[in-house]
């Protein structure tokens, strides 16, 4: 008997002992089981990643990690043994001539002029004087131990790296941290607050400025084992900008890599968008922009494009608003502006729409639009015209003259189970609910101080077209910072923010993050038993 008749003999005895192992594994009262819709369960693992917070020798940065509690009861001590959630120092931080070294200008160690960092960068190398800055210990900076209660962190001066965290088991749900510095002196100063981001591929940034009094970077930081090629594209209003790199930026394994935007491109521009992808792997990005007179402050990258978007919380307070939008398919985009009060949806005098053409960045000067009454801005087509997709992010400003800040709001998708903003105080915090549609009812959960505290509850009702900014519930007897986390409970879509206020020396120094739902839960496909693919 040759050698392919006995392979036949032996594949057809296989797949008969397969096929009646699957039949006697069958209920004997019926048909399998079939799911009737898709299950939603909790992820079993998530990622963050931090950007390295400044380089300034005066910055002073708070570090707030949390696991919201699910279910009445939430998460235990003991449920949570075999579960960890950390945030540990990047492998390296590569910077130009940085770190003290000659080049670097004023109180911001970050390159004045940028000299060299680009290309240092894409060749995965340090700066000019061929320095690494490794972290100054690979223990975790910040340490979770149970969902429900956030824990802290501080550190201080410009050593500070990128962090890379990874959460598992009953920690990973939710899990949230946010990165808030605060530089009271010299070019960088400011509250720089930034919610520590999954890794993705993709990412874009309007609002970003190439303008003289500007130096903006876009930091890059790698989470996995293997090295990552990025490409950075930036696009003024005239399409896109000349760049000096065709060759990507690497940003090695466990890397974090911050590259001064002007040294990408030989071509000015006041207002820019900045997209990021990868050519392989993936990485965390974020922008970190800074004036000479403004302040500085992260820009977080827009949602995905989109025909209608909201950006939410913009301050009571605030003195200027400039609305950056771009359209990156092959079609122009005429949007309808509107502001979200909080008694009702107006069109800003003067700023009632906005023409964004194809692979251009355009802007609006919606100046003070908020005249003492905080709201969101709502994006969508203007009368007759296509839904065609854009990203949007605002810059704002509060205070005048040498005592203003900005800060930066980009577009942010809807809360459709729960968000969490993680670093909040006793006293500066606002939180801004925005229903565009239909009126929906909230509830607010403050948790426990990071020192301690008792958590505290409260459900809003938003009406449909408004934006509702209320101070927040604060934990009882709180010691430290305190999360909050927005859960939906009926109605329509809620698109949230939290503002930060933390005034010094007469500058109204703040931070705003937007809260997209935090993907705790996802969908695992119905299943049902079907013995057909057997015979494949």
């Amino acid at each position: 008997m040759n050698r392919t008749i006995l392979s036949l003999l032996a594949a057809v005895t296989s797949l008969a002992a397969v096929t009646g192992y699957a039949s006697l594994a069958a209920p004997d009262d019926g048909p399998a089981p079939r799911a009737a819709a898709p299950a939603r369960l909790p992820v079993e693992r998530s990622s963050l990643l931090c950007p390295a917070p400044a380089t300034s020798d005066i910055a002073e940065t708070v570090y707030t990690s949390i696991t919201p509690q699910s279910g009445a009861g939430g998460g235990s001590a003991a449920a949570s043994t075999a579960s960890t959630a950390e945030l540990s120092p990047s492998v390296t931080t590569l910077r130009g001539p940085a770190d003290g070294a000659d080049g670097a200008d004023g109180a911001d160690g970050e390159t004045k002029d940028g000299e060299n960092a680009a290309e240092n960068a894409a060749e995965g190398e340090a700066g000019k004087d061929g320095s690494t800055r490794k972290p100054p210990s690979a223990k975790p900076v910040v340490t979770l131990e149970q969902p429900g209660k956030p824990v802290g962190a501080k550190v201080s001066g410009s050593a500070a790296p990128a962090l890379i965290g990874t959460a598992t088991g009953a920690l990973a749900p939710g899990w949230t941290a946010q990165q808030t510095t605060t530089v009271s002196a010299g070019d960088g100063r400011g509250v720089l607050g930034v919610s520590c981001a999954a890794p993705d591929t993709d990412f874009w940034f309007p609002g970003a400025s190439l303008a003289k009094d500007r130096q903006d970077y876009v930091h890059l930081t790698n989470p996995d084992e293997t090295g990552a090629l990025v490409d950075v594209e930036l696009y003024g209003k005239d399409g896109a900008l000349g760049t000096a790199l065709s060759d990507g930026i690497q940003v090695p394994a466990g890397g974090s890599v911050p590259v001064l935007l002007s040294t990408l491109t030989t071509d000015s521009a006041e207002e820019v968008t900045v997209h990021v992808t990868t050519r392989t792997g993936r990485v965390g990005a974020a922008v970190r922009g800074a004036g000479d007179e403004t302040g500085s402050d992260w820009l977080q990258a827009s949602t995905d494009p989109s025909g209608t978007l909201v950006l939410p919380g913009v301050p009571a307070d605030a003195t200027s608003v400039r609305l950056v939008a771009f359209a990156p398919g092959d079609d122009d985009a005429d949007l309808k502006v509107r502001l979200a009060t909080a008694t009702g949806t107006i069109n800003p005098a003067g700023a009632e729409s906005l023409r964004v053409k194809s692979g251009m960045t355009a802007s609006i000067d919606m100046k003070d639009v908020t005249r003492g009454e905080a709201g969101s801005i709502l994006l969508g087509p203007d009368e007759g015209a296509p839904a065609t997709p854009v990203v949007a992010a605002l810059q704002v400003t509060r205070g005048k003259g040498g005592e203003q800040e900005i800060a930066y709001i980009p577009a942010t998708a809807p809360v459709t189970d729960r968000a969490t903003a993680a670093d909040n105080r006793a006293e500066g915090s606002v939180l801004s609910l925005t229903a565009p549609g239909g009126t929906a009812r909230v509830k607010v959960t403050a948790s426990p101080g990071t020192e301690g505290g008792t958590r505290a509850v409260k459900t809003y009702t938003v009406k449909g077209g408004t934006t509702l900014a209320v101070s927040p519930p604060v934990p009882a007897g709180l010691k430290g910072s305190y999360a909050l986390t927005v859960e939906p409970q009926s109605g329509g879509p809620v698109h949230a923010a939290r503002t930060l206020l933390l005034p010094e020396d007469g500058i109204q120094m703040f931070t705003v993050q937007t809260l997209p739902d935090d993907r705790g839960l996802v969908e695992v496909p119905a299943a049902e038993q079907d013995l057909s693919v057997l015979g494949d």
